[in-house]
């Protein structure tokens, strides 16, 4: 018979709306996914799913909305999994943290086989102590403040989460979504987490080690309509002609002024933003395809596996084929 887990929401006022909601739904449609499977648990499920507050007070979320929990956070049985979001901000942009919350989670939360944080939740395990000495995110415009307010930490600016032990943290907001999918792959396997992305029409699953920016939210989005075209081409045909000359054309402009408008309007020369664009595809790819690499390096547009290879290396410090095993992902053939 297939153990039921015991997931534990923490809410507090000023809670994040979304970052309780999204890690919620992923569980629900995980639940909704194990009753179809056997061996059946007693409910059909694989989590048993409960909100708690302070006192079991409801809670005011920063967007207006009133949550009701479950529980009163004192009162509630020690968890598999607690699951801390994150908060709003004062005025002048501090974050409010719960005392009640970090006090509960100091006395609790080494108790728990798994404790995650959703944005900056993460502030809230650092103040009870519980990311000392590892490895931690947040959302990226919190990262150095929650460096220089826990220097033991030993904080992470890139990826949309990151799992040291038993301690899960992710980025911002949605990446709670993210998170959650890999709580689930961990519990249930591979094909549930997929199947749940497909239900909840994620248009990509993404994996801890990605990137918090996409390369198109990295640059700037450009002005000027045609460039906001060339943009969307580029994304769409990485394996197409992309140099300056091929895309000038495309814009209807001159080489010359096609490469200062583009930099100008995005931040980032057309040669630099086709490397980050072909190395993004590659690396989606071998994270969600059982691909061969060399299929790969022509699908995203390397001359070759040897030219992929490089890029890898030069902005990872990996090879593809061991980026895909650390995505999780069986080695396929060369």
């Amino acid at each position: 018979m297939t153990k039921v887990r015991d997931v534990l929401f923490i809410l507090f006022d000023g809670v994040v709306g979304l970052d309780v909601a999204g890690p919620l739904e992923v569980l629900a449609a995980a639940n909704a996914y194990r009753a179809g499977r056997p061996p059946a648990t007693p409910d059909g499920a694989a989590y048993r799913i409960r909100t708690a507050s302070p006192q079991g007070r409801a809670v005011r979320t920063s967007s207006g909305l009133t949550l009701s929990p479950d529980l009163d956070l004192y009162a509630a049985p020690v968890p598999h999994t607690v699951l801390v979001p994150g908060g709003s901000t004062t005025p002048d942009g501090s974050l409010v943290l719960d005392v009640d919350v970090v006090a509960w989670l100091r006395a609790n939360a080494p108790r728990c086989r798994r404790t995650a944080s959703v944005c900056t939740g993460a502030f809230l395990l650092a103040e009870a102590g519980l990311l000392d000495g590892r490895r931690a995110t947040t959302h990226w415009s919190r990262t150095a403040e929650l460096a220089t307010r826990h220097p033991a930490v030993r904080v992470e600016d890139q990826p949309i989460f990151a799992r040291d032990g038993r301690i899960w943290t992710s980025a911002g907001v949605t990446s709670g979504i993210d998170l959650t999918l890999a709580l689930v792959e961990d519990d249930l396997g591979r094909d549930a987490s997929l199947t749940i992305a497909r239900h909840l029409v994620l248009f990509l699953r993404r994996h801890g080690n990605q990137q918090q920016f996409s390369t198109q939210l990295r640059a700037q989005t450009a002005e000027r309509p045609g460039l906001r075209e060339i943009q969307q081409w580029i994304a769409d045909h990485p394996d197409s002609d992309l140099s300056v000359d091929a895309l000038a054309h495309r814009a209807s402009m001159s080489p010359r002024h096609f490469t200062r408008a583009f930099t100008a309007e995005t931040g980032v020369p057309p040669g630099r933003y086709v490397d980050r664009t072909r190395l993004e595809t590659a690396r989606h790819l071998l994270e969600d395809s059982t691909d061969s690499i060399d299929h790969i390096a022509h699908r995203a547009g390397y001359p070759s596996q040897e030219a992929m290879r490089r890029a890898f290396h030069r902005t990872l410090g990996l090879s593809p084929l061991q980026y895909r095993t650390q995505a999780g992902h069986s080695p396929a053939p060369h």
